[in-house]
């Protein structure tokens, strides 16, 4: 199959798979033993998190280790407010976020705490004005993505982060698509962040390994009780394998950003062309170009996902498919039911090919044709670029308020 489902998962990088094999190969010892072996394994996690850190432009003893990043938002989440006392207890969030952040918000909410879930725009950016009013001196924390999972819109990470600070509450932002993408440092694009949430397999690291980053003097509660491994956050063995991983993925990177970026901006301009018959949900100004979700009216995407067999690529996040329910990212933007179902996305990354996007690209029209009732479209001869053309707003975002 060839992969679009960028934003699903990555391949691992040969970088990060050489990274690993020793430690799955030969060198077996728990990073927490007292002996020499141990001390090897404890070098390399600490090389790592020194690796992740730098990528970050964190220090590295603010970086915790965990399974991922749905782990990293709980107990990002939890850790802050799950046993909060006094007035300064609420969330704020917005309903675009993923379903990790979500549900730990709607859990908070059955224990008590009271959340605001704020709506987007149309296309998918956050209403600054909602912000704005929603915050109040009971705000503890404020959590809102870098890059959307499935819509790649980039939020102004910093202003949220400043539109917090303003009343006194902490920032956070899962950055797990954008890690390693765009600008999440924290000297720029991610500047007066508090708590950061990271995933390796997002950037061609390893499953199964991600990191929560604090700034100095945020405290949390850990979720995850035993021994005293990860400053006390976060009990378990680490593997030193995984994060072995994910310290050469965030090297390699750091190296190839600016390559990567232009890459994946190429194959954009290629996707858009192709498929100019079909509207572009969400922001086109402000959006990883590495990823684009698009509708066309008639077509069953859930009908293409079966036709197209070569192609992978998805119909929303990977966390909600098989729920029978359209995305919750495109209903909060507004877009009508008929048209979140047509609608499909697709992500490209590093090693993509050209030749690969343009035979995907070509089943997918030959797919979506079959529904037209007409036969497959041959294949265009080269076309001039053209300028994608915005996902009108079909409705206005409908205001979700306080979660119930």
């Amino acid at each position: 199959m060839i992969d679009l489902d960028a934003q699903a998962t990555t391949p691992i990088a040969p970088q990060a798979l050489a990274a690993m094999l020793p430690w799955l190969e030969r060198q077996h010892w728990n990073p927490h033993s007292a002996h020499r072996g141990g001390r090897m394994a404890k070098a390399a996690l600490e090389a790592a998190r020194v690796q992740v850190a730098g990528l970050l432009g964190a220090e590295p003893g603010g970086l915790i280790f965990t399974s991922g990043a749905t782990e990293a938002n709980n107990l990002a989440l939890k850790g802050m407010l799950a046993e909060r006392e006094g007035l300064r207890r609420r969330l704020v969030t917005f309903a675009t976020e993923h379903s990790c952040v979500l549900e730990t918000a709607l859990h908070l909410e059955r224990l008590g705490l009271p959340i605001t879930i704020l709506a987007v725009l149309a296309d998918g950016m956050p209403d600054l004005a909602a912000l704005n009013a929603a915050l109040g001196p009971d705000v503890a924390l404020v959590s809102a993505m870098r890059v959307n999972n499935e819509i790649g819109s980039i939020w102004p990470s910093a202003e949220l982060a400043a539109m917090a600070h303003k009343v006194g509450a902490a920032f956070h932002c899962d950055a797990a698509q954008g890690f390693g993408k765009i600008d999440c440092r924290l000297d720029g694009g991610l500047a007066g962040a508090d708590l950061v949430s990271l995933s390796g397999h997002k950037m061609h690291g390893p499953k199964g390994i991600g990191a929560l980053w604090l700034r100095d003097g945020v405290s949390l509660s850990p979720m995850i009780l035993g021994g005293a491994q990860e400053q006390g956050l976060r009990a378990g063995t680490v593997s030193p394998a995984l994060v072995a991983g994910f310290g050469a993925a965030a090297i390699l990177a750091r190296q190839s950003m600016d390559t990567d970026a232009a890459h994946v901006a190429h194959l954009w301009e290629i996707a858009a062309n192709e498929l100019a018959d079909w509207t572009i949900n969400g922001s086109v100004e402000h959006r990883y170009r590495g990823n684009i979700n698009l509708r066309r009216d008639g077509i069953n995407a859930t009908r293409l996902l079966s036709d197209a067999r070569t192609v992978a690529f998805s119909l929303g996040s990977a966390c909600g498919s098989g729920s029978g329910r359209t995305s919750h990212v495109l209903r909060a933007m507004g877009i009508a039911e008929p048209a979140a179902r047509s609608s499909i996305r697709l992500g490209w990354g590093r090693y993509t090919t050209e030749t690969d996007l343009r035979q995907a690209l070509a089943a997918l029209k030959s797919a979506a044709a079959l529904q037209d009732g007409a036969p497959p479209p041959a294949t265009p001869p080269a076309t001039p670029p053209v300028t994608p053309r915005r996902a009108p707003a079909e409705t206005e975002a409908a205001a979700i308020g306080a979660a119930s």
